[in-house]
């Protein structure tokens, strides 16, 4: 009963919860864990390249692009087919059957030629579904225009599609589609990794705390003189001691499995579309009061119908308009005083666990931003 007493009112929630936290009730404890360098920094020079080519799907059953809009799929079918020693220039081609596609892949570090990848396909023209149809040979180039990889083989869409004569369904994407192990690497990219004598380590969230106790962490294990930072995101390791004879592999191997613990910003991530509210484990407000109640409007239509007397002369029936407005705010209007040094967490915490909404929740911390008392920055997606 003295919980339900609470929920009911959310003005007395607040207020007990501000009580509860200048007391030192805590409901989070956040443990420090520390994470491996191979987790939270990539190795310069060894990295994903994107690959992109166009091509063509057959074997569609009517479900491909109509060639009269898609001029694009008409002159490539055209081109193909010439290559292969057919020509058709001039003729009246009504096909819909074939679907020009972009084909995407990744080729990641390392592949060797003969090595496959897998390759993804979507739609350019107006092509209802790639189920059942059988990419063409196409090459895939990347950034610099150079071909590295060659796609070909039967699509793969996860869609399913029903239809009858009064209606049709369709479930995910049938305009999108996979082709595994699709692409054979045709050219390697070069990196000669072993012949390097050092290299840098570039942190996926940059952070000159993070970069300096990485550094600090390698020249304890590996000698001083190892490691430096030379930026809030690079740290340059070089071959010394034991591995100055070794391939710079060996270095890698042992350095990727250091533990250390990153450090990271205050900061809260709020998406209002969906109410997600993620909140750093620094963030912490400063002493301020607030003041949150209940406003409710109420709206209603109820439109009335008027007609003439039963014996007059002129007259009409009409529809007569009638809203009725209700304005309701619930709670005395008082305001609670949040001591400083709160952490976020713990407010955040007592909130859900007290029943508050959490957009209700994002609005006591949008103020409380705006306030200037609170040290974090806040980021709405």
């Amino acid at each position: 009963m003295f919980m339900k007493h609470f929920v009911s009112n959310k003005r007395l929630i607040l207020m007990s919860l501000f009580l509860w936290l200048s007391m030192g009730i805590s409901f989070y404890s956040a443990n420090a864990a520390t994470t491996r360098i191979k987790d939270i920094a990539d190795i310069e020079g060894v990295r994903d390249n994107l690959l992109v080519g166009y091509g063509l799907v057959v074997g569609l059953n009517g479900t491909g692009d109509s060639l009269g809009n898609s001029p694009f799929t008409k002159q490539s079918l055209t081109a193909m087919l010439e290559r292969l020693g057919v020509s058709i220039r001039g003729e009246n081609l009504n096909t819909g059957n074939v679907a020009a596609v972009m084909v995407t892949a990744t080729l990641t570090p390392f592949k060797n030629q003969g090595s496959r990848i897998d390759v993804s396909l979507a739609t350019m023209g107006d092509s209802s579904s790639l189920q059942g149809g059988t990419l063409l040979v196409t090459p895939l180039m990347g950034a610099d225009g150079g071909v590295y990889a060659v796609a070909q083989g039967g699509v793969i869409t996860s869609s399913i599609s029903a239809e009858g004569q009064a209606g049709s369904v369709t479930q995910n994407i049938p305009t999108a589609a996979r082709i595994p192990n699709g692409g054979i690497v045709e050219k390697e990219i070069e990196f000669d990794l072993s012949q390097l004598n050092h290299i840098r380590l570039s942190l996926r969230n940059p952070d000159f705390t993070t970069a300096r106790r990485m550094a600090q962490r390698i020249n304890a294990r590996f000698g001083t003189g190892t490691a430096q930072a030379e930026n809030p995101a690079s740290i340059k390791v070089s071959k010394t001691g034991e591995y100055t004879k070794q391939s710079i592999v060996e270095l890698i191997t042992d350095l990727e499995q250091l533990e250390i613990l990153p450090d990271q910003p205050a900061r809260i991530v709020i998406d209002e579309r969906s109410g997600v509210i993620v909140i750093g484990k620094d963030v912490k407000i400063s002493t301020v009061a607030v003041a949150q109640g209940d406003l409710t409007v109420k709206i209603e239509e109820e439109p009335q119908v008027s007609q003439p007397n039963a014996f007059a002369a002129n007259g009409e029936t009409t529809v007569v308009p009638r809203t009725n407005i209700a304005v309701n705010e619930s709670g005395n209007g008082e305001m609670a005083v949040i001591q400083g040094g709160i952490t976020l967490q713990d407010l955040v915490t007592s909130l859900n666990a007290l029943g508050i909404s959490p957009r209700d929740v994002i609005t006591i911390l949008q103020a409380i931003k705006a306030a200037g008392a609170m040290q974090a920055d806040i980021q709405v997606m």
